[in-house]
């Protein structure tokens, strides 16, 4: 249960450290990466820990990655009317 747990950790520092660093892209880039290796990070700590702890990562990861998780929603609050 540790390891993803430690991965997960390991990933919100990555995401905070290239917070830190300017762009050209405002990061876009580097978020993509972040969802894409996040969401079976994600899954396997929800796998490992429970639902709960899945919630916690997945909430921490969101403040992180907060303007993904905005523009998704305005994309699925248009596509549901």
């Amino acid at each position: 249960m540790m390891v993803p747990l430690a991965l997960s950790l390991i990933w919100l520092i990555a995401a905070n450290v290239i917070a830190m660093f300017p762009s050209r892209d405002y990061h876009w880039r580097a978020a993509y990466v972040l969802i894409a290796v996040g969401v079976p990070l994600l899954g396997w700590v929800t796998w490992e820990a429970g639902p709960i702890i899945g919630m916690v990562v997945l909430a921490a990861g969101a403040s992180v990655l907060r303007w993904p998780v905005v523009y998704f929603w305005r994309w699925l609050r248009r596509q549901l009317g």
